[in-house]
């Protein structure tokens, strides 16, 4: 039988010597400071670990790749949202607030060890390929995504514009994993689209918060505005899908369409992390009715604007349940080369309501359904036109006739988006009511 010898070794005894000779204190201030804040005997444990890969290990390790791992699992595991930023991860967070990027197009967290969809972004090959928010990616290729961190997955799913990459996908409602195979792009992202309904009603799609969101947004509303039947009669803010961005672009949309309050206020145990943002005395839309889509792919900052507007009474929230991430990520240096994303705060609704984990509920709920077209009846129903001798409408057949045409011409995609259809239904029964108190 052998029987192992063990030893501290020196690491050990090093980083103890190490934290006392840092301290600064008397000896009992600093073994009274040691009770209270440095677990000891954690600290001593580390050091042991330390010292045992170094002399252990099937490979010898540097040290400063021991020591950064170990940061590495040390703040991924406070949240989802925490992370270390190597010079490489830090960079291509800059570079993601600024609209063009590389990769799939979708926004991702962890969940269970595998990774989550939050949302696909509009118009990049990840929505192209069919993949849905709520998606869980358990497979890249052919390396299983258990064990990996997400800085790990991100960077398999990543590479040269125009290669693929085959992820497997469990979804609920489907019995057996998924394989989409997804080419990878530059993603270029438009984070602000509008159109018309119905030539009175606007539509803007905002798909994320970046840092001209605001801008792009007010000069859609201006074009609309020149296009439409005389004043805009209300709009619809489509968010559904957007998985956030630039909190200062949320705050501005929100305040857009505000003209007094709180927006948004964020708590935390820094002073630095106790915000509190107010709208000023403007309303673009000078009061016309607001209808916000969202779903479960709408989280950070989508939720902020949902939040501000539902709170103040500005719009109705129609969709399902939002994602519920309302935590404020915070980057701090730690190096001139490397950063640590840290969870220092919490967000608020302008009534005290919490978003983590909660989410913004919808005043409307709605099911995420797609509407088909109906076979057409091979006879027509009878209506009151058809029958023989019926009494005229008193108005020239040539004007019912350019009534159907305006018909036609009014439909428009909100026809094949059923929760798109109903706000726009909303919107024009919000404007019926509101001309009938101004007539009474």
């Amino acid at each position: 039988m052998i029987q192992a010898v063990m030893r501290i070794p020196r690491y050990s005894l090093s980083l103890i010597l190490m934290i006392g000779i840092l301290s600064p204190l008397s000896v009992d201030a600093q073994a009274q400071q040691e009770t209270e804040t440095l677990p000891l005997q954690q600290l001593r444990a580390f050091a042991d670990i330390f010292g045992r890969i170094k002399a252990n290990y099937v490979e010898p390790v540097e040290d400063n790749v021991l020591l950064e791992n170990a940061i590495r699992g040390m703040v991924s595991g406070l949240d989802p949202h925490s992370n270390y930023l190597d010079s490489k991860d830090y960079k291509d967070l800059q570079v993601g607030t600024k609209g063009e990027f590389g990769g799939l197009g979708i926004e991702v967290g962890m969940e269970d060890g595998f990774v989550k969809v939050i949302s696909p972004i509009d118009d990049t090959p990840a929505q192209r390929a069919g993949v849905q928010s709520g998606d869980l990616i358990v497979r890249l290729d052919d390396t299983p995504v258990k064990g990996l961190n997400l800085s790990e997955a991100v960077a398999l799913m990543r590479g040269k514009p125009g290669t693929s990459i085959e992820l497997t996908i469990i979804r609920k409602g489907e019995e057996k994993p998924i394989k989409l195979t997804v080419t990878r792009d530059i993603i270029r992202v438009a984070s602000v689209k509008s159109r018309l309904l119905d030539q009175r009603f606007a539509y803007l799609r905002i798909s994320q918060f970046q840092a001209n969101t605001t801008n792009d947004m007010l000069k859609s509303l201006t074009r609309l505005q020149g296009e439409a039947d005389g004043e805009l009669q209300g709009m619809v803010l489509d968010l559904r899908n957007n998985p956030g961005g630039v909190l200062n672009a949320a705050v501005s949309v929100s305040d857009a369409f505000l003209e007094s309050g709180l927006i948004v206020y964020t708590e935390g145990r820094e002073s630095d992390s106790q915000l509190r943002f107010e709208a000023a005395p403007d309303d673009v839309l000078h009061g016309a009715p607001i209808v916000v889509l969202v779903n479960e792919g709408s989280a950070s900052a989508s939720e902020i604007v949902a939040g501000a507007l539902q709170d103040h009474h500005r719009a109705v929230i129609m969709g399902s349940r939002t994602f519920g991430k309302g935590s404020v990520q915070t980057i701090i240096p730690i190096t001139n080369t490397a950063a640590v994303k840290l969870t220092t705060a919490r967000y608020y609704t302008p009534s005290g309501r919490s978003i983590q984990a909660e989410g913004i509920k919808p005043d409307i709920e709605l099911e995420d359904v797609t509407l088909s077209k109906v076979e057409k009846r091979h006879v027509k129903p009878i209506k009151e036109s058809n029958l023989s001798g019926h009494l005229p409408n008193g108005h020239d057949a040539a004007d019912e006739g350019s009534a159907e045409k305006r018909q036609e011409a009014g439909k428009s995609p909100s026809d094949k988006d059923y929760q798109l259809g109903e706000a726009l239904n909303l919107l024009k029964g919000l404007v019926i009511l509101h001309s009938n108190k101004a007539a009474g």
